[in-house]
């Protein structure tokens, strides 16, 4: 997969000023091979971390003034960086940008459904229902970083979530409607096939963008709202399972952020 993902950015139409790939301690002999086959990319290896420490450490170590993301299961179309820096290349200068992309799962390709519909503007009340834009279409200025900060290391899976609810809650999004980036899924190690509850880690998100200051009151209001509906569903789901203790957490949670809704 991460020859395939390689071979999409190293044939770009507009080349990339710089490559990095990040080993999150990974034991099947990838460095070699890279260094194989691309000598010239930058090479970065680290214990296993997780993913947000694997993609803040190639934010850190990046030189350049925009940050591109490519999952290694994913792939890039060959004008994927050409169009998407053409599209920045205005005033006033867009911050953030994604695209469209091609779903593949288990080799055959699918249909997203509306609600997965991409979309430009300001896009926190599309955020806090679902992630709004993949990874690996980002196309983001590193200021935005500065401003926001990084992917939240402590969040085992939905750190995407986390950061685009930061992102969109003070950056319009720039979108470009075509297909420049191919989305693979379906295999058994993708990361969210590894956690049961992912709501458990969009709460987490929420509560977090709820203690912010900078929420405008109608996208707090939603996020609040979009928290309790979350938590609900983790008590119901706790008590069924008869972990109460569980469900009582989430029924406090609820409780707490009822009263400003």
């Amino acid at each position: 997969m991460l020859s395939r993902a390689l071979r999409s950015v190293v044939t770009q139409t507009l080349p990339a000023d710089e490559i990095i790939v990040v080993d999150d301690g990974s034991s099947d002999g990838t460095l070699q091979i890279l260094a194989e086959a691309y000598p010239s990319i930058t090479k970065i290896r680290q214990a296993n971390c997780g993913v947000s420490a694997a993609r803040n450490r190639g934010i850190e170590a990046a030189s350049g003034e925009w940050i591109a993301f490519l999952d290694s299961d994913d792939e890039w179309l060959p004008d994927k960086l050409m169009r998407q820096f053409s599209a920045v290349s205005v005033r006033p200068m867009p911050l953030v940008s994604h695209c469209d992309e091609i779903w593949i799962r288990r080799g055959v390709r699918v249909n997203p459904m509306n609600k997965h519909k991409k979309e430009g503007g300001w896009l926190f009340k599309k955020s806090i229902q679902l992630c709004a834009i993949s990874p690996s279409s980002a196309f983001i200025h590193r200021t935005v970083f500065d401003g926001v900060g990084l992917f939240d290391e402590k969040l085992p899976a939905c750190e995407d979530y986390d950061l685009w609810l930061r992102i969109t809650s003070r950056f319009p999004v720039h979108y470009i409607g075509q297909n420049l980036v191919i989305k693979h899924g379906g295999h058994s190690d993708q990361l969210s096939s590894q956690y049961w509850g992912m709501d458990r880690f969009r709460i987490e998100a929420l509560q977090k963008i709820l203690a912010c200051d900078h929420l405008q009151k109608d996208d707090w209001n939603a996020a609040c709202k979009m928290l309790i509906s979350k938590a609900t569903i983790m008590a119901n789901g706790a008590r069924k399972r008869d972990k109460f203790l569980e469900a009582e957490k989430y029924e406090d949670l609820c409780r707490r952020y009822s009263q400003f809704v």
